[in-house]
């Protein structure tokens, strides 16, 4: 695995996003509006209903953990459409790159995609809210190294589809984190989900992050064996995504469709 390589493709979609102000108020102006109105929403929960005296809190926390788990695997999936829409995907072997440092190069940066994003909602949340995620303490670390973990998983899983079914697969793109939300109780206990439904949920990491999150924040204490689950799941879903990704990938050279690969 070379280095340069990876700081190479680094570079590349690093300065495709600083370098164009419509990418950067893209990041910027969706997280904000979406933090913005769930703020107002929770405000008007905490006013109207008795379920818990820190709605604003938990709702919000939820949602800007949620957003940044969005933002991840959208940012994995746009990075890889990116190459594919240019074509430029097979040009990238002509370096060459191998396909380990094709997806170190787009995991980082899609991390920081995800950050241009999500710290200006995050810093909206304080002066607008009185709400700060640092008082989610240490385990917030974890919470976002696992949403990262999993946003990234996400995005292995469907640009392993883009590979296998072309640009035909680019809705799933779209649509990976919603089929998904509701099993991952975001805004809600796990317990309101059907029996059926909550083995579905168990089966995920983001269950044991938003209910770990909901508990520090309502019962004031850390359950330790959230974290450790999802961290768990994680990296089990983590390294199939990747077996996948070169499955799909291999079958697509194998069949040529790679080099036709594209808009």
């Amino acid at each position: 695995m070379n280095l340069i390589r990876i700081y190479g493709l680094f570079l590349r979609h690093f300065y495709l996003i600083t370098r164009s102000f419509p990418r950067i108020l893209d990041l910027i102006y969706w997280p904000s509006i979406q933090i913005t109105l769930w703020g107002f929403i929770s405000n008007f929960f905490a006013a109207h209903s008795s379920y818990y005296s820190g709605a604003v809190g938990v709702i919000l926390s939820c949602a800007i953990l949620y957003d940044f788990l969005f933002r991840t695997s959208i940012g994995f999936n746009m990075l890889f459409l990116e190459e594919i829409w240019s074509r430029n995907f097979t040009n990238l072997f002509i370096a060459p790159m191998k396909i380990s440092e094709i997806i170190v190069s787009l995991v980082f940066t899609a991390l920081i995609r995800a950050l241009i994003g999500l710290i200006p909602a995050i810093l909206l949340t304080s002066p607008l809210f009185g709400i700060s995620l640092l008082k989610l303490g240490l385990p917030l670390a974890f919470l976002f190294l696992s949403l990262y973990l999993f946003g990234i998983t996400l995005g292995l899983f469907v640009s392993a589809g883009l590979l296998r079914f072309g640009p035909s697969f680019e809705n799933i793109a779209w649509s990976t984190m919603f089929l998904l939300a509701p099993f991952g109780c975001i805004y809600y206990p796990v317990e309101t989900l059907p029996g059926f439904f909550q083995s579905i949920a168990f089966a995920l990491p983001l269950v044991y992050i938003f209910e770990e999150t909901r508990n520090i924040l309502v019962n004031g204490m850390v359950n330790y064996e959230n974290i450790i689950n999802a961290i768990y799941l994680n990296g089990f879903y983590l390294i199939l995504s990747i077996l996948v990704f070169y499955y799909s990938f291999d079958k697509a050279r194998d069949k040529g469709t790679l080099i036709n690969i594209g808009e």
